[in-house]
């Protein structure tokens, strides 16, 4: 996709928002106390640029952030009615343009009914399907930063304009594209830090050079046998360490312990 339809057209880009570090430590949540204000913050820096904020900490999970006594922020911080109330649509995070985008990317984009428009292609995107995309993503247009966290667990914060009629947000995220990328980073990334439900892991969960070899084989789908000829090393052997790597990543199977160790970045899962 084209950076921006200024640079496609040979115009110069609208200079963008000098980055406030003020702003974004306002935005970081130390403890459970400080979600709301923090929020409040978030919320004013979005309508400063005309946008509303719809954050998720988990694309994944049907809960939306709260504050410290179990508010809803989207409602209570963020201003959103009872009308638009995306985080109760139970599809939303298979059906939905926005998370399914937030899969495969995790640098800002926005995206309208005539596809996305990112910093860098991704052919991914461009596979994404965008039929009635008004009702699936709940909004004609939006900025939306993916939030990538460890464990593989995905948050996002789309950000919508308050007028409902606009459908071109090239300028916008020419303006706030990466100012919205950073503040709601830090927003969402503090807040699982704070409030989110932490992956258990034992304290003894790094793996050795002989463990990550073997779960490299068999994450392409090697066998205990194939392992072991590949690295001239007996089948108990390999069992051995995929057996204490399953340990140590407190994994049920062998199929878990692939997982998480990719998600720890021990081993990779693709090509």
């Amino acid at each position: 996709m084209a950076r921006s339809a200024n640079i496609a057209a040979g115009r110069p880009e609208p200079e963008s928002r000098p980055i406030c570090s003020e702003m974004v430590d306002l935005v970081r949540i130390h403890r459970r106390s400080d979600v709301r204000r923090a929020a409040e913050v978030f919320h004013s820096l979005a309508l400063e640029a005309g946008m509303r904020a719809a954050p998720a900490h988990d694309i994944a999970d049907k809960r939306t952030p709260i504050d410290q006594h179990g508010n809803i922020l989207a409602c209570d911080v963020f201003g959103w009615n009872a009308e638009r109330a995306w985080w109760r649509n139970s599809r939303i995070a298979l059906d939905s343009p926005l998370t399914a985008a937030c899969r495969f990317t995790s640098e800002p984009f926005w995206v309208n009914a005539e596809g996305f428009r990112t910093r860098q292609p991704n052919s991914y995107l461009a596979a994404i399907d965008l039929a009635n995309f008004e009702a699936r993503a709940m909004t004609r247009a939006a900025i939306v930063v993916p939030v990538h966290l460890p464990f593989g667990q995905i948050g996002a914060v789309s950000f919508n304009p308050l007028d409902p009629d606009c459908t071109d947000l090239d300028e916008a995220f020419a303006l706030h594209g990466d100012a919205f990328g950073l503040y709601a980073r830090t927003f969402i990334a503090s807040y699982v830090e704070v409030v989110g439900v932490r992956q258990a892991l034992p304290p003894t969960s790094r793996l050795s050079k002989r463990e990550v070899e073997c779960l490299r084989w068999a994450a392409i789908g090697k066998t205990d046998q194939e392992i072991s000829m590949i690295m001239c090393r007996s089948r108990p052997t390999v069992r051995f360490h995929i057996h204490n790597a399953s340990t140590k990543l407190n994994a049920v199977n062998r199929s878990q312990t692939v997982f998480k160790a990719a998600q720890l970045g021990y081993i990779s899962l693709g090509r």
